[in-house]
């Protein structure tokens, strides 16, 4: 596994993005990996997942039409290594980006498999908690993810087809993945706020 400190990828990260909607996005992915990583028995590998999902959309911002396909350019100038390399691009896997290229790198570890079905996922519940009262995921019941999951309507730039994809990678029901990462996101959301509090203290 490479070895590359989570403060190391930060700056990485933040050296191409610099709107906050893709730091939280890319802080919400980190917390929700490492607690996946704690709850599917890989606790000791958690701060690993976690640098993966911080870094997973490191050429979004700056190359939308290539993602995936600038990201392993950026992460080896950084001497970042070819196993998260392989973890990043394979949250793409099978979806066709901007310039017509369809990515081919398919996610192996469960480590992987979790990223390509959490990503997607994690923007639609975050866009679910924008709704409610409290603005938070933290009194968000399932029945009402799954009201807003299934209406097409509602946040429809994250792909149900992935996010179904992303579960059948895994061999898991749909309202596992559900149950699960609306957990993770309940569970990391103080942190996650935190954090966004530290980078952007005048919002």
């Amino acid at each position: 596994m490479s070895e590359i400190t989570r403060d190391a990828a930060l700056e990485l990260l933040k050296k191409y993005n610099k709107d906050p909607f893709h730091i939280q996005h890319a802080f919400t992915v980190e917390a929700v990996m490492k607690w996946y990583a704690k709850e599917l028995g890989y606790g000791d590998q958690a701060e690993y997942w976690g640098i993966v999902g911080l870094l997973h959309d490191i050429d979004f911002e700056v190359y939308p039409e290539e993602h995936c396909l600038k990201a392993p350019e950026l992460l080896r100038e950084a001497g970042v290594g070819e196993d998260i390399i392989h973890a990043v691009c394979s949250h793409g896997y099978g979806i066709t980006v901007g310039c017509g290229v369809t990515i081919d790198v398919e996610p192996e570890h469960e480590m992987e498999k979790v990223l390509f079905a959490a990503d997607e996922l994690t923007g639609l519940i975050w866009a679910a908690a924008l709704m409610r009262p409290s603005k938070s995921t933290k009194d968000m019941e399932l029945k009402s993810l799954k009201k807003k999951y299934k209406s097409k309507g509602f946040a429809a730039g994250c792909s149900r087809e992935v996010i179904e994809r992303g579960a059948a990678q895994l061999g898991w029901e749909l309202e596992k993945l559900l149950t699960m990462t609306l957990q993770a996101m309940a569970a990391s959301e103080d942190e996650i706020n935190a954090r966004m509090q530290a980078e952007f203290p005048e919002a």
